[in-house]
């Protein structure tokens, strides 16, 4: 029986729902989506951004970053990546993730600042 190579795997994880690793996949991916909505939203309230705005800011970061992890994985695992890229769900997702890490990008000279001279 031959072995599976990692990219197979990755797929039924990540394409298939049948699978309990794929459902789980699904359900943990779902609980980020809304995570990160709630940081959206609670970073949009004066009150709490002036108290938490940097922690705030740190799990937006995370979120894009893992949200960026799976959209490559995604198209290193589809059989079409260039199809993949290009369909209606590709195209959602990195409409998600552009505009944050745009962001990012272009606030780390400013972070670097932060903490270069912070000490």
């Amino acid at each position: 029986m031959p072995r599976q190579s990692l990219k197979h795997h990755l797929y039924v994880i990540i394409f298939g729902t049948h699978t309990p690793a794929g459902r789980a996949f699904d359900i943990a991916l779902i609980i980020a989506i809304l995570s990160s909505l709630a940081v959206l939203i609670l970073e949009s309230i004066p009150a709490v951004n002036s108290s938490w705005g940097k922690e705030l800011r740190y799990l937006e970061y995370t979120f894009t970053a893992l949200f960026t992890v799976e959209y490559l994985l995604r198209l290193y695992c589809s059989p079409k990546p260039a199809a993949y890229a290009r369909s209606f769900y590709g195209v959602i997702d990195l409409l998600a993730i552009l505009p944050p890490t745009w962001r990012s990008f272009s606030l780390l000279p400013l972070l670097w600042e932060s903490f270069a001279f912070s000490g």
